[in-house]
């Protein structure tokens, strides 16, 4: 929760930039829009599905993660996970969170493209924005299931593997250090 709040901000931005091609120029005017019309609070538009996000993707990816790491484990008849056990437990794991989840990340994209709206289309920026509920009915009404799991491939492409390389580096790195104290105090004592 703190690190979303303290990275909204600059998602919002990065999201901004991407979805209209601003320049650094149009965006500041974007920006000084949105908090002349709604405040500085519109700076965390798309914190809320953010959150339903990132904190139900932490705890799926890291209880999968540890069932998953074990299972193959007992499969491979091992004591403890190999680089290739964390690595494909990282992967896994990291693809059902971003499955599960992607419903919000598409929410908290639609909430910050609303942002400084008013400068493009000023009657529908005129609008209170939506809550994370009433945008996943309009996405479902609008267009399906479907609609709310929009860009599943891009996630699942960028996700699996980045979720796999950061737990099998977090994993190798662990035991290396662990192995190396262990080393120093046998021959410190």
């Amino acid at each position: 929760v703190g690190a979303v709040t303290v990275i909204s901000p600059l998602e919002l931005i990065r999201t901004k930039m991407q979805s209209r091609q601003l320049s650094y120029r149009e965006l500041g005017l974007c920006i000084r829009s949105a908090v002349a019309q709604d405040g500085w609070l519109s700076l965390w538009r798309g914190w809320g599905p953010t959150v339903l996000r990132d904190v139900p993707f932490s705890a799926l990816y890291w209880s999968n993660y540890e069932l998953v790491r074990e299972w193959l484990c007992r499969q491979a008849r091992l004591d403890e996970a190999t680089f290739m056990i964390s690595f494909a437990a990282g992967a896994i794991s990291g693809t059902v969170a971003a499955v599960l989840t992607l419903p919000f990340d598409v929410v908290k994209t639609q909430r910050q493209i609303e942002l400084g709206g008013s400068v493009v289309h000023p009657v529908a920026a005129s609008k209170p924005p939506s809550s994370t509920w009433i945008i996943m009915r309009r996405i479902r009404a609008e267009s399906g299931t479907r609609g709310l799991f929009a860009g599943f491939l891009p996630r699942v492409i960028k996700v699996a593997p980045a979720c796999a390389i950061m737990i099998s580096t977090y994993e190798f790195s662990k035991t290396f250090f662990q192995k190396l104290n262990q080393e120093r105090q046998l021959h410190g004592s």
